[in-house]
């Protein structure tokens, strides 16, 4: 019987099995990689907010403390949205005429809440407790990153479960001394492996990295 397919055939078979493989391997890498870009987890991409909120102006240039906005982060799960009433301290006298600052205005003489956009915004089906977070010596930076130097807020980190198991499974290349949590401008020191094994124990830091941990 006469040979049917041309013995090149074998090599174009090899080849186009082996340009699968790397095909399918390269869309692979190519789905991680736009899963982690800021297209997917909006990292480094500015909201706009009913009111240009600037943390940069609030918190380097007139020194307020987190708290005072944030109220609940030391004790809640939730780190908590300011009510109108805690703006209206302040710009019921500062730029109270400012057109800019209407919607907030008109906020509080509607008793009405402004809808902020979240930021960092977790899935439903993840479980984040601000306050053990706080009480066991992760700083405010770690996770948003220098709120202090953005004019508007975006987030700096993924918030994609690699990036809080990296924390977790290491806890000791990330704590900081407790009266250091709120410092935007901390640096970790040259010995911060020595000092973070001492501050896991010191704290009673468990190295939380099985499911039902954050999936409730």
């Amino acid at each position: 019987m006469p040979q049917v397919f041309h013995r090149s055939t074998n090599t174009l078979s090899r080849l186009s099995i082996y340009g699968a493989v790397f095909a399918l391997a390269g869309l692979g890498w190519a789905g991680l990689e736009i899963n982690r870009s800021p297209y997917v987890t909006q990292a480094f991409v500015a909201r706009s907010q009913p009111v240009p909120f600037s943390h940069k102006h609030h918190v380097q240039g007139l020194g307020i403390d987190c708290r005072y906005c944030h109220t609940s982060v030391e004790d809640s799960s939730f780190a908590g949205i300011p009510p109108t009433k805690t703006c209206m301290n302040c710009h019921s006298q500062i730029w109270a005429d400012s057109p800019t600052l209407e919607p907030v205005r008109a906020s509080f003489r509607s008793d009405t809440s402004l809808e902020w956009i979240r930021v960092h915004d977790l899935p439903d089906f993840v479980y984040f407790d601000h306050s053990i977070h706080v009480s066991k010596g992760i700083g405010c930076s770690s996770c948003h990153g220098q709120v202090d130097q953005m004019p508007l807020v975006w987030s700096v980190n993924t918030l994609q479960m690699e990036w809080c198991l990296d924390c977790h499974r290491q806890p000791e290349l990330h704590v900081r001394p407790k009266d250091q949590v709120l410092n935007m401008n901390y640096q970790p020191p040259a010995d911060q492996l020595t000092l973070g094994q001492k501050l896991v124990r010191d704290y009673k830091i468990r190295r939380l990295d099985y499911c039902s941990t954050c999936h409730r």
